[in-house]
């Protein structure tokens, strides 16, 4: 039950009864009142009760985790959902047979729908949330491969004494090379391009 009608004697009344209806506190619902209603002479004659239509509060996380389930079943439709929430950090964990289909090559396609995630989520919510979709570990195991990526480019750079470019990333995994990178005195990093196709140029620190 997310909605319900509700009457009584006054407006706290009719209030109290739909909040016990739906087994929730106030702060959960939003309220319309129908009917103020009125009290008539001697309190008896004339009485009129008051209505009003009390609904339960959509979650927005538990939105968009409907909405990551929709985009899901075009993959397959055993994709299960776990969700885990730190304040405004939320991880959408997805698993399933088909998994390696949601996360496409080199993550381009969860990278997508994460970003889907990400702005539906903050645009139904007045809070703004950071959001992970992640998929049986790939993100920890796409973390790892790029710190191998930036530690073997950054050797090339200092060998060819030339910039080296990589691929377009998001901004997390650009993150993850810079911060890789941001101790070794022999290159510097910095991102170059524009969004979506923005990119990490690592340059060897040539003595003169």
């Amino acid at each position: 039950m997310k909605q319900v009608t509700a009457s009584g004697q006054t407006l706290d009344d009719a209030i109290q009864s739909a909040l016990e209806q739906l087994n929730t506190s106030k702060d959960r619902v939003d309220i319309e009142i129908i009917d103020e209603g009125k009290k008539g002479m001697f309190g008896i004659f004339g009485a009129k009760r008051a209505i009003v239509k009390v609904s339960i509060k959509e979650d927005p996380i538990e939105q968009a985790g409907n909405y990551l389930k929709e985009m899901t079943r075009s993959f397959a439709d055993d994709i299960e959902i776990e969700i885990k929430q730190e304040q405004n950090h939320v991880t959408f964990d997805l698993s399933g047979e088909k998994i390696a289909m949601v996360i496409g090559k080199r993550g381009q396609t969860l990278n997508a729908i994460q970003h889907l995630v990400q702005v539906m989520l903050n645009r139904h919510s007045t809070d703004f949330y950071r959001i992970v979709v992640d998929a049986e570990g790939y993100r920890a195991r796409r973390e790892e491969t790029l710190k191998q990526l930036a530690t073997r480019l950054a050797d090339k750079a200092i060998k060819i004494k030339r910039n080296v470019t990589l691929e377009p990333m998001p901004s997390y995994e650009r993150k993850v090379i810079h911060s890789m990178l941001q101790d070794n005195p022999k290159v510097e990093t910095h991102s170059d391009g524009s969004d979506p196709n923005r990119f990490v140029v690592i340059k060897p620190m040539i003595k003169k």
